[in-house]
């Protein structure tokens, strides 16, 4: 089996490292022909970084980045603000690190995995039947591969060759992004300022650089494709935040017409749809390259399941059913954010007493926070399989003892395989799943079990919970991972006789 990944962005590029980690001949195709200096991502949250950790990748990124534990608003005559400290996660803050270091980050991993990156080929053709799925590329027959993933942006060439309705609208609101050097002293943390003219974010990059997202009424008629220099940025911001705010240099900017679209389907046939080709939205909350990573991250094990000939019939299918919902989720707090900062004049009053009164609540607090960080993310579980109170949410990370040393359990999560953590005193629930063992990790636990509730605990190859019991026996713990993992290839020789 073999997979093409077309566009080698952050999302195609986990992708396809997680799909050459596990031996799956993967290809991806890329339009641009040298390296982009696109930079409009800026902000990795946690879960993203937890994804990262399982890999080996997290400890490589954030020192390239300025870790920001909060997110701190000057509204009306005060500031308020929403703390990103998380205590469940080893990354308690929002990581700003230009897009670029992290896409460059992910595709080392990819070539050294075995990743095959052809750059200049832009799709321009697809046919697809029970077999396989055949590319046409610059115009000229191209490769075949048993499945294509589409990562090619919010204008995805192959999303408009597959007829797949991309719904949503353009927002009339005109943004104005650029990387600016200033000396002005703001605090450690994603500084907005709102006023009755607009409305700026300042995340820092921690060397004296500031990404200015702003939000100019002034600039509203500007056309889009006139060119934006440091000048008119230098007058929004002072326009905007009302501060005589120096900028001492300007490495990129760009005009921006914000988008809130999805994808109504995912999958077609042999195809799927990742990233901004399957959702795009304001880059208020930083989430959309947050939300593509995590994407790949759901997609890549289930296509490995079905190139090693396990994976239930449901599997694939289950991309579109866990990540539509992850999607239109990461729309709505984008929309919230935007049309919040935007707001009309009537709304402008009363904005900071709504605000404070949230803000003021610890459940609302607690649940923003772990929203925007990607940790309130539960997938409902498979047909067929009953659903536990935690069935599908992220699994936080702890120690364990396994074989006499300490190990965290994230470091014991591989992208394709399960793995099975057995806190019971005889293990019988990791000695249940030995004929699973080229696609299961069973572990016994020999520490502070991570939960009182469980004794054995069956999480998947993304650190979501598939399955956990209290106290079962070895029949349950089989059938459990028969259910997601498919019969063993002793039991389907067995059945064959």
């Amino acid at each position: 089996m073999s997979v093409i990944v077309v566009g080698a962005g952050p999302t195609g590029l986990m992708l396809a490292g997680d799909l050459a980690a596990a031996g799956v001949p993967v290809t991806v195709l890329e339009k641009r022909s040298m390296e982009s200096n696109l930079t409009r991502a800026f902000g990795v949250h946690a879960r993203t970084l937890e994804i990262l950790d399982m890999r080996g990748c997290a400890e490589a990124l954030v020192p390239q980045g300025y870790p920001v534990g909060k997110f701190r608003s000057h509204m009306g005559r005060g500031d308020l603000s929403l703390s990103f400290r998380h205590p469940e996660s080893r990354f308690p803050f929002v990581l700003i690190v230009p897009q670029a270091r992290t896409e460059a980050l992910l595709l080392r991993r990819a070539e050294e995995l075995g990743a095959k990156i052809e750059v200049g080929t832009e799709v321009t053709g697809l046919r697809q039947d029970a077999d396989g799925v055949t590319l046409e590329v610059n115009g000229a027959p191209g490769p075949t591969a048993d499945y294509v993933v589409a990562c090619d942006g919010a204008h995805s060439r192959v999303r408009a060759l597959l007829n797949v309705g991309f719904t949503g609208r353009n927002y009339k609101t005109k943004l104005l992004l650029a990387d600016i050097r200033t000396s002005a002293q703001m605090q450690e943390a994603i500084n907005g300022l709102m006023g009755r003219d607009g409305a700026i974010l300042f995340p820092a990059f921690g060397d004296g650089w500031y990404r200015a997202v702003i939000w100019d009424r002034a600039q509203q008629d500007v056309p889009m494709d006139a060119p934006l220099g440091i000048d008119e940025v230098l007058e929004s911001v002072r326009r905007v935040s009302g501060k005589d705010i120096d900028i001492a240099e300007m490495r990129w900017s760009t005009r921006f017409l914000t988008e809130r679209r999805q994808a109504d389907r995912y999958r077609v046939g042999r195809v799927f749809l990742a990233g901004d080709a399957a959702h795009v939205n304001s880059p208020m909350g930083s989430l959309g390259m947050n939300t593509g990573i995590q994407d790949a991250a759901n997609l890549a094990w289930k296509l490995t399941a079905a190139h090693r000939g396990w994976a239930p019939e449901w599997l694939l299918d289950s991309y579109h059913t866990e990540r539509h919902p992850v999607g239109q989720t990461a729309l709505r707090i984008s929309d919230l954010l935007l049309k919040s900062a935007v707001a009309p004049p009537a709304v402008q009053l009363i904005r900071p007493y709504v605000a404070r009164m949230v803000l003021a609540t610890p459940p609302i607090t607690r649940f923003l926070r772990r929203t925007v960080a990607g940790m309130n993310i539960s997938y409902p579980p498979p047909p067929g399989l009953p659903r536990s109170s935690a069935t599908g949410s992220r699994v936080d990370d702890c120690e364990l003892i396994v074989d006499g040393r300490r190990v965290r359990l994230y470091e014991l999560i591989k992208p394709d395989r399960f793995l099975l953590v057995d806190h019971s005193e005889d293990g019988a629930s990791a000695a249940a799943v030995a004929d699973w063992s080229d696609r299961i990790t069973a572990v016994a636990n020999r520490g502070q079990q991570p939960s009182r509730r469980y004794t054995a605990m069956l999480l998947r190859p993304d650190g979501y919970l598939a399955w956990s019991h209290r106290s079962p026996s070895p029949d349950q713990v089989r059938a459990a991972v028969a259910h997601w993992c498919g019969a063993t290839r002793n039991s389907r020789q067995a059945s064959s006789v």
